[in-house]
C-alpha cells in the first residue's frame, strides 16, 4: 500500500517511536541531523497534504495561535497535596496508621523520585491528547493544552494500537539541572523556570525551552485496569511516558528507609532536582480503602531530606499586614544562595519568635530552607556581633493605614491592626468575602478587588452592593456581559445564610465550622451582638479565646456601623431553621468522608449526615462510629 496518506503515517509512527527511544527510554537509535531529516520530509508532505494534518502529529508541537488567558479546567478527581515527613520515624508513624486500618495485610510500597517540578494533568481519549491542565488549587487548573504540546517527551498519541477510552495521566513538568544552568534568564531555579515557561501565551516561546515530563499518578482511567501502582506505572511506560530511574518497587517499609538514605547521597548527582521521595502503598484497592483526607491521600506520603542552611544578615526587618490584621515581621537578609535559590527575605512568624531567638537588625544569622519552602531563621551567631545592632520592636501604629495596633492577649503571640477598613486587610479581606465557601461571589478575584481598593471604588465589604454597572466599565478587561454578570453574582450572595456571612466576616478563629455552630445557636446576627463573653463560652466547642475574639470583633464601632450598613443593602443576617431528625440510623453518629463521592460533593454529603442527626469530622479517630 503507497500514497501520500500511508507515507504520512509511516513518518509520523517512526518519529514518535525515535522521540520514545530519545525521550523515555534514553536510546537513541539515530542522529539528530537523521531526526531532523525525517521531520523536514513529514512537513513537507503534510504541506502538500493539508487535509491529512491531525492533532497528534508530531509536525504540530507547536500551535500557530496566542492566547490572551488560560481557560479553567476542572479536574474529575481532585489534584491532592501530599502530607510531609522529614524522618524515618515519621514515615513509620504514617504507615503503623495505615496499617491499623488495613488489618493484618502487610502493603508492598512504591518509592518515585519527588521531582521540583510542576504538577499537570494530561487527558488522552482513545489515545489523543485533548486537554492539559495545572494543577491549580486541586479542584479547578488552567488550560495549558497548547504549551503542553510542544514537551516531546509527552506522547501526543499514545504507543498502542488498542488505546483505552479515556487516561488521565498525572505527572510533573520540570526542566534538567544542566538545561536550567545554560538557560538565558532571571529564573531562581529550574521549578520557577519550568512554572514560568508553562504559562507563556505563545506556545512557540514554550517550545523554546528544554522542558520535560515525569509520570507518577493514577487518575481516571475507563477501557483499562490496573490493580496496582507499579503496573500503573510500567504500563504507562509502554504508553510513551518516561518514568524517573530511581523508582522502585519495595517489599517492606525498611527497604524503602534504606533507599532514602542512599538516595540522599547521590541526588546532588541526578540529571534533576528532587527535594525528596514519594512513597506509595502499591496495592490499589488497599488505596481506596485508606482514602483521603480533604486536602491529602492517606496511602501517600513526600518523604523530605532535610533542609539546607546557609548564613546571611539581617540588613533590616519590615512588617506586613495579614487579612485579619495581623502583622508579621519579615527580614530582609543580604542575597544567599539557599537550596538552589537566592535568598533575600524570610518571615520571623511573630515578635515571641524575634524575642526567643534574641534577633536585631545587623545580626549574622542561620537560615534553613526547610522541605525546599519558605526559609526561616535558626539562630543568630552572636559570635559575630559589633555591638551596632538595633533591637527590633513591635510597631505601634499600623505601618499600611497608621491604625491603632494591639497585642490580642498577653498568652498569645499576635499584634493586630483593629481598623477593619486597613487597605492591607480590605483587598485581602474582599478576596475572603467573595471566596466559594463565604459569600461565593463569582468573578471576585486578584486583579478585580485591586482596582476597586485602587480606585476607592470599595473601601469595605458593604461597598460591594453599591457598584453599578458604570463603576465596572471603567475597569480593566470590563465589557457588559462580565459587568451584568459580576454585579449579578454580588446580588444573589444577599441571600446567604448568617453562617456564611460569619466566616465571610473573617473573624478571627471563626472557620467555617466555628461560623456553623454559632450561627445554630444565635440564630441572629443581634443575638450573636448582644452576647455577653459567658454567653460565648457556653456554646458548645467555644474556648475563651475564641469567645474572646468574636466578644472583641463585635465591640468594634467600625463592625457595628459595617453590619448596619449590610443589613441596608438587603442582608437578612439570619440562619434557617433546619428540621434535624433524631429517629434515623445516623442520629448522634459521626461520619467521615474521604475521596470521591458519585452524587454529592463532600460538603453537601457532611450537611445531609447533620441534618439527619449525625455529626462529621475531619479525620479517622476513636470518636468515629
Amino acid at each position: 500500500m503507497t500514497g501520500p496518506k500511508h507515507d504520512i503515517e509511516k513518518l509520523r509512527d517512526k518519529i514518535r517511536s525515535h522521540d520514545y527511544r530519545y525521550y523515555v527510554l534514553a536510546d537513541p537509535e539515530i542522529s539528530d541531523a537523521e531526526y531532523d531529516q525525517l521531520m523536514r520530509r513529514l512537513l513537507e508532505l503534510e504541506k502538500a497534504h493539508p487535509k491529512l494534518i491531525t492533532p497528534d502529529s508530531p509536525s504540530q508541537r507547536v500551535s500557530g495561535f496566542v492566547t490572551n488567558n488560560f481557560k479553567p479546567v476542572r479536574h474529575r478527581i481532585p489534584m491532592l497535596s501530599l502530607d510531609n515527613a522529614y524522618t524515618a520515624q515519621e514515615l513509620q508513624e504514617w504507615a503503623e496508621r495505615a496499617h491499623k486500618i488495613l488489618g493484618k495485610t502487610v502493603p508492598e510500597y512504591v518509592v518515585e523520585a519527588k521531582i521540583d517540578g510542576v504538577s499537570c494533568s494530561l487527558i488522552y481519549e482513545n489515545g489523543i491528547l485533548v486537554t492539559a491542565a495545572t494543577r491549580g488549587d486541586g479542584e479547578t487548573g488552567e488550560d495549558i493544552t497548547a504549551n503542553i504540546k510542544t514537551i516531546r517527551a509527552i506522547p501526543l498519541k499514545l504507543l498502542t494500537k488498542d488505546p483505552p477510552e479515556l487516561l488521565e495521566v498525572r505527572g510533573e513538568v520540570y526542566m534538567g539541572k544542566h538545561d536550567f544552568s545554560s538557560l538565558q534568564g532571571s529564573f531562581a531555579n529550574p521549578r520557577n523556570a519550568a512554572a514560568g515557561s508553562l504559562r507563556q501565551k505563545d506556545p512557540q516561546v514554550t517550545a523554546r525551552r528544554p522542558l520535560k515530563f515525569f509520570a507518577h499518578s493514577h487518575a481516571v482511567a475507563e477501557g483499562i485496569e490496573f490493580k496496582t501502582h507499579w503496573e500503573y506505572l510500567q504500563t504507562l511506560k509502554n504508553l510513551g511516558f518516561a518514568l524517573p530511574e530511581t523508582n522502585r518497587l519495595f517489599k517492606n517499609l525498611e527497604e524503602v528507609i534504606s533507599f532514602y538514605h542512599l538516595l540522599e547521597a547521590k541526588r546532588q548527582n541526578l540529571p534533576y532536582e528532587i527535594d525528596g521521595l514519594v512513597v506509595k502503598i502499591n496495592d490499589l484497592r488497599q488505596q481506596k480503602i485508606l482514602g483521603t483526607t480533604a486536602k491529602s491521600p492517606r496511602w501517600a506520603l513526600a518523604l523530605k531530606y532535610q533542609a539546607q542552611q546557609a548564613t546571611s544578615r539581617v540588613k533590616n526587618v519590615v512588617f506586613s499586614v495579614g487579612r485579619t490584621g495581623t502583622i508579621t515581621p519579615v527580614a530582609e537578609l543580604e542575597p544567599v544562595a539557599c537550596g538552589g535559590v537566592t535568598i533575600s527575605s524570610s518571615t520571623l512568624h511573630n515578635f515571641d519568635e524575634i524575642k526567643r531567638l534574641e534577633l536585631k537588625v545587623g545580626d549574622t544569622v542561620l537560615i534553613e530552607r526547610a522541605g525546599e519552602v519558605i526559609p526561616h531563621v535558626v539562630k543568630v551567631i552572636t559570635s559575630k556581633r559589633t555591638g551596632k545592632e538595633k533591637p527590633i520592636l513591635p510597631p505601634r501604629e499600623c505601618p499600611i493605614c497608621d491604625g491603632k495596633v494591639v497585642r490580642e492577649k498577653e498568652d498569645l503571640v499576635a499584634y493586630i491592626c483593629v481598623n477593619p477598613s486597613c487597605p492591607a486587610q480590605i483587598k485581602r479581606g474582599l478576596l475572603h468575602f467573595g471566596s466559594r465557601d463565604a459569600m461565593d461571589i463569582e468573578g471576585l478575584g486578584d486583579v478585580l478587588v485591586e482596582q476597586l481598593v485602587e480606585k476607592k471604588k470599595v473601601k469595605d465589604f458593604s461597598d460591594l452592593y453599591h457598584l453599578k454597572k458604570e463603576d465596572l466599565l471603567v475597569l480593566d478587561l470590563f465589557a457588559d456581559k462580565k459587568a451584568e454578570n459580576l454585579l449579578s453574582a454580588i446580588a444573589q450572595s444577599k441571600a446567604r445564610p448568617l453562617s456564611r456571612i460569619l466566616y465571610a466576616l473573617g473573624i478571627r478563629h471563626v472557620g467555617e465550622k466555628m461560623a456553623r455552630v454559632l450561627a445554630k445557636h444565635f440564630q441572629t446576627i443581634e443575638a450573636l451582638e448582644s452576647a455577653s463573653l459567658d454567653d460565648l463560652i457556653r456554646v458548645s466547642e467555644v474556648g475563651p479565646i475564641v469567645a474572646e475574639a468574636i466578644h472583641g470583633f463585635f465591640r468594634q464601632a467600625q463592625v457595628k456601623t459595617l453590619i448596619v450598613k449590610l443589613k441596608k443593602m438587603g442582608l437578612q443576617f439570619m440562619e434557617p431553621r433546619k428540621q434535624i431528625r433524631a429517629d434515623t440510623p445516623l442520629a448522634d453518629k459521626t461520619l467521615v468522608f474521604t475521596g470521591e463521592l458519585e452524587k454529592f460533593s463532600r460538603d453537601q454529603a457532611e450537611e445531609k449526615v447533620r441534618e439527619l442527626g449525625g455529626k462529621t469530622s475531619s479525620s479517622v479517630s476513636p470518636k468515629t462510629d
